[in-house]
């Protein structure tokens, strides 16, 4: 089994080398803002896209991630939304089960129905514990999902969910604020979940500038991602990126 990306994740979270991610909606892009991403992406040295969302609904997946790899050689790892959301041609796949929630087909039901798919794919599989935390408004994730949000000043019970997920195999964690949150995830947050794993964190949802990104960092975050806020302004990727590995040391 492949563990290239896993083993990047792992070796950056190690020499505290923060990553940023550049989120892709394929309902969201045409082939004229791809090629635009993806220029501005290798001109700011973006660690990885990420290709999904909560509600796909186009037909054009493999395209979408085929003209990303044709034009870069950013890796490009899978954030599904659904079953559906698998295509050989991606380098990765997180497989993402709702931790934070109580939708048993969200924890383990969907995984039953797409594994006979996602083992055919071929694709390096990465456990990737996905909690969704309460951005102030209510998003896709939290629709889709139907399972509530973590409140945003639970930091305890945040840090508790990750520390399950990493006991139970999870090889990443994943914390979303969703798209569109009004607030993104607090530092403290952050913090008492990166103080109390050793697996490496992403966080997403609510990041709309480059400040936010490097605290976020500085709290412990080891890979940012920001899909909407680049949707409507795509030149906050160098901006961003420069926040983000301007952190390379501890502090």
């Amino acid at each position: 089994m492949k563990h290239n990306i896993y083993n990047q994740f792992v070796q950056k979270k190690h020499a505290n080398k923060k990553s940023f991610a550049v989120l892709i909606d394929p309902d969201k892009v045409d082939n004229a803002s791809i090629e635009q991403l993806v220029g501005l992406a290798t001109e700011a040295n973006v660690d990885y896209f990420f290709v999904g969302g909560s509600l796909v609904i186009s037909t054009h997946l493999d395209d979408c991630i085929r003209q990303i790899k044709t034009s870069c050689n950013i890796p490009v790892v899978l954030f599904p939304g659904s079953p559906s959301q698998v295509s050989r041609y991606a380098d990765a796949l997180l497989y993402l089960s709702l931790i934070s929630g109580r939708n048993p087909e969200l924890l383990i039901g969907q995984h039953v129905v797409s594994v006979p798919f996602v083992k055919k794919s071929g694709l390096e599989i990465i456990p990737t514990g996905y909690m969704v935390i309460d951005g102030g408004a209510p998003t896709t994730v939290s629709y889709i999902s139907n399972a509530t949000p973590i409140p945003s000043d639970k930091a305890d019970i945040s840090m508790c969910t990750a520390m399950a997920g990493e006991m139970l195999g999870m090889k990443l964690i994943y914390m979303d604020a969703g798209s569109g949150a009004k607030k993104p995830i607090t530092e403290r947050m952050i913090e008492k979940v990166a103080q109390n794993i050793e697996i490496p964190l992403i966080i997403g949802g609510g990041i709309t500038n480059a400040e936010k990104a490097y605290l976020n960092c500085k709290a412990g975050a080891d890979v940012i991602v920001v899909g909407n806020a680049i949707e409507k302004d795509p030149m906050l990727i160098k901006e961003i990126s420069t926040a983000v590995h301007s952190i390379s040391v501890k502090v």
